[in-house]
């Protein structure tokens, strides 16, 4: 299921006098986050007039923030993005939350939770079994995101709840 806004990372900080924050992006990396030009904080949109990389952060400047003390405010926060913002090619794993999973077309269950690991993700998939479906194109042959259905191939090993 598409969402409306994406969670993009935590306000961990001021920078400057002028009214700029630190983002710790929780996406892919800072880069992501500098071709954007709006945002909702605190259930406010904001228009972003600029955004920087910093090492691991983005700083943000955001129009009508233009003060430590207003920056401050924004403190603990986290920076939504507009989806419709975003490449529809793009999928993030709290779209794929009950997302329906079938193999063979037949139905195995839900995904309940997306682990991250260095190499890939792995979909948790739960039903009358359990299954650990790695990420990857051999084992994902379609994510239908307005369908909310994944069809995926499973080999011995996978399934969880196995003797």
């Amino acid at each position: 299921m598409r969402l409306q806004f994406v969670e993009a990372g935590e306000i961990v900080n001021v920078h400057g006098l002028k009214g700029e924050i630190k983002v710790l992006p929780w996406v892919d990396s800072p880069e992501d986050l500098v071709d954007f030009e709006r945002c909702r904080i605190a259930r406010k949109d904001y228009e972003i007039e600029l955004c920087r990389v910093q090492k691991t952060c983005a700083l943000m400047k955001l129009k009508g923030i233009d003060t430590v003390e207003d920056a401050q405010k924004l403190r603990g926060k986290t920076v939504l993005l507009f989806r419709e913002d975003i490449d529809d090619e793009v999928i993030f794993a709290a779209e794929l939350i009950n997302m329906d999973v079938f193999c063979n077309d037949e139905k195995i269950g839900i995904i309940t939770e997306v682990l991250d690991y260095p190499g890939n993700s792995v979909y948790v998939v739960k039903g009358e079994k359990s299954y650990m479906i790695p990420a990857v194109k051999a084992f994902i042959l379609n994510t239908d995101m307005e369908g909310n259905r994944m069809d995926v191939t499973l080999l011995e090993g996978m399934e969880t709840d196995a003797d």
